[in-house]
């Protein structure tokens, strides 16, 4: 139902959502780090090494929003154990999780668009699931349990979200 609202009144403001509609999902090869608000220490490298990929929300030219993933067969409760799980499941090559560790946006709507299009892409690529690592904030768990997302359970420094596919 929500994908079919465009539109909505919010306060005295009218919000149009239109724009979603001519998004392209794509891989982008750069991005400024430092922009990153969830792991700004995270370096260029470690987001393009052992198979991770960094995903962008185009519209007209311009990113929207941006998404960090890896890939593994198992869930990580840190950074350290991403970086080993996706470093192993490269060699091994029997990566069947998706998982996104750092997703923002920059105009409203991009980020559950950008979400709904990581999905497709998980589908697509025959995963079998799509898992979060996000920070303890109030912000990350409101915007994985509005956006469909089930607690997986909260780490000493992080919580993990999963996404049905």
């Amino acid at each position: 139902m929500f994908e079919k609202i465009t539109a909505w009144f919010k306060g005295s403001r009218f919000i149009d959502f239109s724009w979603l509609k001519k998004t392209k999902f794509v891989e982008l090869e750069n991005i400024d780090v430092s922009e990153d608000p969830v792991r700004p220490e995270l370096d260029l490298e470690f987001r393009r090494s052992f198979g991770r990929k960094i995903f962008g929300l185009d519209f007209d030219g311009t990113i929207q929003a941006i998404m960090c993933i890896a890939f593994t067969n198992d869930v990580p409760h840190s950074v350290r154990e991403l970086d080993l799980m996706s470093r192993v499941s490269t060699y091994e090559n029997n990566a069947d999780t998706v998982i996104a560790y750092t997703v923002w946006s920059r105009k409203k709507g991009a980020g559950r668009k950008i979400m709904d299009e990581a999905l497709k892409y998980a589908k697509e690529n025959n995963f079998s699931r799509i898992v979060t690592l996000s920070p303890l904030t109030p912000m990350a768990t409101h915007y994985h349990i509005r956006n469909g997302a089930k607690l997986l359970g909260h780490n000493p420094n992080t919580q993990n979200f999963e996404y049905s596919l």
